[in-house]
Formats: C-alpha cells, sequence, structure tokens
C-alpha cells in the first residue's frame, strides 16, 4: 500500500516515514502544503498524511480540496492543537481521523490500520480483500479462497491497487502513475497489457469478470469486500 506524508518538521517526517517503511507500506513525502497538495491531486495513494500547520496551503485547506474535487483517498491529519474546534474543522473537511502530536508509534499504527478497515481497504488481519480475491501485503502473495494466483511484481501491484480502491472508476493515468511511476518511460498502454494478463489470471479462478473496463476511462475493480 502507498502513503503520502505531508509535514514540515524534517525529523519527525524522517520517524513517521521509516514507520511506515518498516510495516511494509510506500512512502512518498512533501514538506509543505502545495507540494502535498500536488501529489496528492492524482488519487494514487491508498492514505494520506497531513499536517494541519504547513508552510503554504493547510493540512484542512488540501482536505477541503481534494474532498470537492470528489477524491476518496483516506485522510489522518497530524496536528499539534488538541482543542475541540480544530478536530471538528478538520474532521468538518472531510477527514477521517487525527493525530495530536507527540503521539505514540503504536497509536499512530492503530489509527492508520483503523482508517484503512473503516474504508474497507483492509480486513482485520490486515489483509486487503474484494470478492474471492484476497492479498497479504506483508508477503505480497495473492489468493483466490486459498488458491495462490501467481502474480508477477507488476501485476500484484496492479490488484493492490485496484483493491485499495474497490468500486472506484481508475484512469489509465491513475494506474500508470500508481503502478509504473510518474518518472517511468514506459508507455500508458502497459496499463491495457497488464490488466489483459491480470484479468486472465483471475478468469482462470472464475473472477475475471470483477476486474470490469470503462470504455474511454479506464477500469474499476467490483466485489463485496469478504472479512478475512
Amino acid at each position: 500500500m502507498r502513503v503520502l506524508v505531508v509535514e514540515d518538521d524534517p525529523s519527525l517526517l524522517r520517524v513517521i516515514r521509516d514507520l511506515l517503511e518498516s510495516e511494509g507500506f510506500l512512502t512518498d513525502t512533501a514538506s509543505t502544503g502545495d507540494d502535498g497538495y500536488y501529489l496528492a491531486e492524482p488519487a494514487i495513494h491508498d492514505l494520506l498524511m497531513l499536517d494541519v500547520m504547513l508552510p503554504g496551503m493547510s493540512g484542512v485547506e488540501i482536505v477541503k480540496q481534494l474532498r470537492e474535487r470528489g477524491v476518496r483517498v483516506p485522510i489522518i491529519l497530524l496536528t499539534a492543537k488538541d482543542s475541540v474546534e480544530d478536530r471538528v474543522a478538520g474532521l468538518d473537511a472531510g477527514a477521517d481521523d487525527y493525530v495530536t502530536k507527540p503521539f505514540a508509534v503504536a497509536e499512530l499504527m492503530a489509527r492508520i490500520r483503523a482508517v484503512l478497515r473503516g474504508r474497507g481497504a483492509l480486513g482485520p488481519q490486515g489483509e486487503l480483500t474484494g470478492g474471492p480475491i484476497r492479498l497479504v501485503p506483508a508477503a505480497r502473495d495473492a489468493f483466490q479462497g486459498e488458491t495462490p494466483l501467481h502474480l508477477t511484481a507488476t501485476e500484484y501491484n496492479l490488484l493492490e491497487f485496484f483493491l485499495c480502491h474497490k468500486d472506484q472508476i481508475l484512469t489509465r493515468e491513475q494506474i500508470f502513475d500508481r503502478v509504473w511511476g510518474l518518472e517511468s518511460g514506459a508507455a500508458t498502454s502497459a496499463v491495457d497489457v497488464y490488466v489483459h494478463h491480470l484479468r486472465k489470471k483471475l478468469s482462470a479462478h472464475d473472477a475475471g469478470s470483477l476486474l470490469q473496463t470503462v470504455r474511454g476511462v479506464g477500469y474499476r475493480f467490483r466485489g463485496d469486500s469478504h472479512v478475512c
């Protein structure tokens, strides 16, 4: 799973990044509100963590603008303020939760897991589910029920993105930026090629219909979440 952390305190930013990466998350970072919004706008992350007080745009302003654009990525605000008014302002803007600084590492990870579970992205055992499909991020394994799918690294990354954003239409550009990266020299046609490969493997396990083509736009993964 991929997380964007926007924090202007360099030491705290390193601590959060190292913590997330030790837990198996891929992490992008920014230290200003404007840079954070630029990275968040394509909606290629599975979670955003935003400091409230940032140079440029504030964390709350980023939340408001993203929600107005229809970006549904879960968001946790980091704040040094603990007043009811500040918490209400962040939640009313569309944030999913807040964490007051300084925080305990265990609490931060618990909040992250709770937000991802609440959005249906994460099962109680830390697994990603969609219909009969199950991913184990810690091992980067994929299953249909108990049957391994034997995905390549790119196919796994692609399926992970779909499961983290079930029932959302993902454009080819979003998928390309998430799976191949903004600096990749590959062509966006790679998206269609790998979706074809992934759908073929899912079809072998009677799950190909879950991955739907949205003509002229991109793709969508459909399927009720199953508790692991």
